[in-house]
């Protein structure tokens, strides 16, 4: 009767080491599949990444702070390129409260006011802005300098008007 419980036992412990075997198989499968899938996402992610940047890089070409020589000009002036911007993005967007739209969009608008809704720095002397009434907008060059007493000048060089529909 011994023999039988142990023979009985070890059948069982071979059972239960094939069932352990089998499913532990189907574990390991599900997770490798799982990894080559979280891989190749990564991969993706990745170069997504690696476009997005060197989109960014690309957008960010004509910019103050990236842009060495103006940096270099503005440091020369005694200020900072952040300060700079800060300073003359106050000034724009404060003239769109002036009666009569922004004295430095140099056209009328006809829905109302033109007003500057986004500027862009490209260099230590010139600006992109746009600008819009409601229903027509635009977008200007401005130049920009600082006299000998650091008094800022915003000067409109070229502008183009789109309607809308």
């Amino acid at each position: 009767m011994k023999k039988s419980i142990f023979m009985y036992l070890f059948f069982f412990a071979v059972l239960y080491i094939i069932f352990q075997y089998a499913n532990e198989k189907a574990i390991f499968g599900k997770q490798d599949s799982r990894i080559v899938k979280l891989s190749q996402k990564l991969t993706k992610a990745k170069d997504s990444l690696s476009a997005l940047a060197k989109q960014t890089e690309e957008a960010s070409y004509f910019s103050l702070q990236t842009n060495d020589n103006a940096m270099r000009y503005i440091e020369r002036l005694g200020m900072e390129a952040e300060e700079v911007q800060q300073l003359i993005s106050d000034k724009i967007y404060d003239q769109n409260g002036t009666p009569g739209g922004n004295p430095i969009i140099p056209l009328k608008g006809v829905n109302g006011d033109f007003k500057i809704n986004k500027i862009k720095f490209l260099n230590h002397r010139w600006i992109q802005a746009d600008f819009s009434d409601g229903k027509n907008w635009g977008e200007m060059i401005i130049e920009y300098f600082f006299d000998e007493n650091n008094k800022l000048e915003l000067i409109p060089l070229s502008s183009l008007l789109y309607s809308g529909s």
